[in-house]
């Protein structure tokens, strides 16, 4: 199993909501932006991590530790703007 952060800059966000079709966390917040809700994964697999998700300085921060790593850097890989970014730790 992997630890990794997904930062998604609210700031660089244009709500084009690419990340949604690539990991069923990231879905659409109050705001009209990208955010992260690991509960919104209808059907999340065997061993997927709650999470753990925050605001911070204008940045949504969302940390996990579990094998779905490959399934966020699409997402982010799929953001147009680049607003979303994955590190492993």
């Amino acid at each position: 199993m992997t630890g990794y952060r997904v930062i998604v800059d609210e700031d660089a966000c244009e709500g084009i909501f690419a990340c949604l079709t690539r990991d069923p966390r990231f879905v659409e917040g109050e705001d009209g932006l990208a955010t992260v809700d690991p509960a919104a994964d209808p059907v999340p697999p065997s061993g997927s991590d709650e999470g753990r998700v925050r605001e911070e300085d204008g940045r949504i921060v969302a940390e996990f530790e579990d094998d779905r790593a490959d399934e966020a850097r699409q997402a982010a890989a799929a953001c147009p703007p680049g607003a979303i970014t994955v590190e492993e730790y």
